[in-house]
């Protein structure tokens, strides 16, 4: 049952106080949201020319488009005026509720890079925690995915995307290839950067070359690893009397081509043979055949015997072999 209230009956300030509460629901609309409002207005709700064959001459006595005024035996009703005043609203909200759906749906029709991305970060962060786990590699990474071109737009897959990695191990730059097998397949290849920060053995003062490595020289620092493409030093004890190659600068990292054994030993030099068995241990004189290192093995004459032997390096001018 509908209720009407003829104009005579209405209190004009009862009246303007509903049409300025109908202006404010109108100004909570954005600017985007008026212009739509506006071309759906005029194209949808546009009403035809006033024509009036019982009453001619009688025109509407309000020509907004929001409100139309019937003579209904010159009485307007307010629940019709308030009925087409808000009803450009409803039906904006409504086609904006639409238009959300249809690009969510349209969303759905296709696999975003954001979803590409998200399957490569998961796969390098169980992928980089196995490959340390089984390595034994003591050290914490971190991954970032490159960003793909947002424009990208592949195919929604009917089955779980998956993901395998493309270079020999899950350090550096690498390439994860993530694959639909679905019924409408395809294939993209995702890079990324994964860094391996660890523990390694630096400079802490300047060395020049030829120089031997003492333990007030080196520290242990963190760094990323997976740029040092000559390898690194896990260790002081890799480092504490090698020689230096060449200049070294206060906090760069030692690599093991950086370093070499200093030649102990030189050929032609005499040395002292020390034969040791246990506890035992029996002196004689040498003569070293070639050149040698800390822990080397070189060739050295028996000068009492005349043999040439075998003996491991262990100090400027001194051999050792076991009896």
């Amino acid at each position: 049952m509908q209720y009407f209230f003829y104009l005579e009956d209405v209190d004009p300030v009862e009246l303007l106080a509903v049409e300025t509460e109908q202006e404010q629901l109108q100004a909570i609309l954005t600017h985007q949201l008026s212009s739509l409002v506006y071309r759906i207005h005029y194209t949808c709700h546009a009403e035809p020319p006033y024509q009036n064959d019982r009453h001619p001459g009688t025109r509407p006595t309000s020509g907004t488009g929001f409100a139309i005024c019937y003579v209904m035996n010159a009485k307007m009703t307010i629940s019709r005026h308030l009925a087409l005043e808000t009803r450009w609203l409803l039906c904006a909200i409504a086609l904006l509720c639409l238009s959300g759906t249809v690009s969510l749906a349209r969303a759905e029709n296709f696999t975003l890079p954001e979803q590409l991305i998200g399957v490569t970060q998961g796969f390098l962060e169980f992928t980089v925690e196995d490959y340390l786990a089984t390595n034994q590699i003591d050290g914490r990474h971190d991954i970032q995915v490159k960003q793909l071109d947002p424009r990208l737009r592949m195919g929604a897959c009917d089955k779980d995307l998956t993901a395998t990695l493309e270079s020999p191990r899950p350090v550096g730059r690498v390439t994860v290839r993530v694959r639909c097998e679905g019924s409408s397949p395809w294939t993209v290849f995702v890079p990324a950067q994964v860094q391996l920060f660890r523990n390694v053995v630096t400079v802490m003062r300047p060395l020049k070359r030829d120089a031997i490595v003492t333990e007030e020289d080196i520290a242990m620092r963190e760094r990323d690893v997976s740029s040092l493409g000559q390898g690194f030093l896990a260790s002081l004890d890799q480092a504490v009397g090698q020689k230096v190659v060449r200049q070294m600068v206060i906090d760069q990292v030692i690599t093991p081509v950086a370093l070499e054994q200093p030649q102990m030993i030189h050929k032609g030099d005499q040395v002292v043979i020390i034969a040791r068995s246990g506890s035992l241990a029996v002196r004689m004189p040498g003569e070293a055949m070639s050149d040698g290192g800390f822990n080397e093995q070189i060739r050295v004459k028996n000068l009492n015997s005349q043999r040439v032997i075998k003996a491991n390096v262990t100090g400027p001018g001194q051999v050792e072999v076991a009896m």
